[in-house]
């Protein structure tokens, strides 16, 4: 055929409580203001062979009770975003193979702010770079060319706390499935206060000597505001000797710096 139909095909993923995708490493993969602070940073690299451009953005979510992410024009009730307090440089990045890049992420007013949190997600789209017209080599023999190219998306959340902290952290609705290969645990994370919460979920097994043994570690859980639950199933690890039909688990949630925001036994 004389005539070739060319089709763009864009797929944005984003993975929002990633750190990377792609061949773009971002370091910190979450930003915290906690009133000690007027500017902090972030640091890009590609890891990738080629040249890679990034546009970067503001991007708003919310998180279902499952811990998906939904992309949001107008805050829920109960959340505040940030993006009208921060401003950031540059928001347009090249970087070469094995090249870094520094962006300064600066608050802007915080004067008459209301207790509680504030969050908004820095979004990193990959650029793809233009051609000029007829540089592509359009050639086909016969039938339709399709082109298929994925444009890579990460994001971070970019966190303004403000006033003191009323929060606090419980677990329930604890479920252990023995049915498959691997025991499943089920669990639902309860957060009452004004501000979110992140940290890690550690599993051990006490026997009826106590003998302690720890059965799953899940770090970077969050829960994050204005929700109030989130439904949370962790895959834990058969370990021989171990009979999880006696003795008891025991569950902690620590924070990221290990403070104990909750505990189940």
């Amino acid at each position: 055929m004389k005539n070739i139909l060319l089709l763009l095909l864009l797929f944005i993923l984003d993975i929002p409580h990633s750190s990377a995708q792609g061949d773009l490493m971002i370091m910190p993969k979450r930003v915290v203001f906690d009133g000690s602070q007027r500017s902090q940073e972030i640091n890009l690299a590609n890891t990738g062979q080629d040249t890679a451009i990034y546009a970067i953005s503001f991007i708003n979510y919310k998180m279902t009770q499952n811990g998906n992410f939904e992309q949001v024009e107008a805050p829920e009730e109960g959340q505040r975003f940030a993006t009208d307090l921060l401003r950031y440089f540059p928001r347009r990045v090249t970087l070469a193979p094995n090249e870094a890049q520094t962006i300064r992420v600066q608050l802007t007013r915080t004067g008459n702010l209301e207790q509680g949190e504030y969050r908004s997600h820095m979004y990193f789209r990959a650029v793809e770079e233009q051609k000029a017209l007829g540089e592509e080599d359009l050639n086909s023999s016969e039938g339709i060319a399709i082109q298929i190219k994925t444009v890579f998306g990460i994001s971070i959340p970019i966190i303004i706390r403000h006033g003191e902290s009323t929060t606090n952290v419980s677990l329930s609705e604890i479920d252990l499935n023995l049915d498959g290969e691997n025991p499943q645990l089920s669990m639902v994370i309860n957060r009452t206060g004004n501000m979110s919460v992140y940290g890690n979920l550690k599993v051990e097994h006490i026997s009826k000597s106590r003998n302690t043994t720890q059965l799953g570690l899940v770090r970077g859980i969050s829960v994050y505001t204005p929700n109030r639950k989130r439904k949370f199933t962790m895959e834990l690890n058969k370990i021989e000797g171990v009979d999880l039909k006696n003795g008891k688990l025991r569950i902690t949630y620590t924070s990221d710096k290990g403070d104990e925001l909750a505990v189940y036994e």
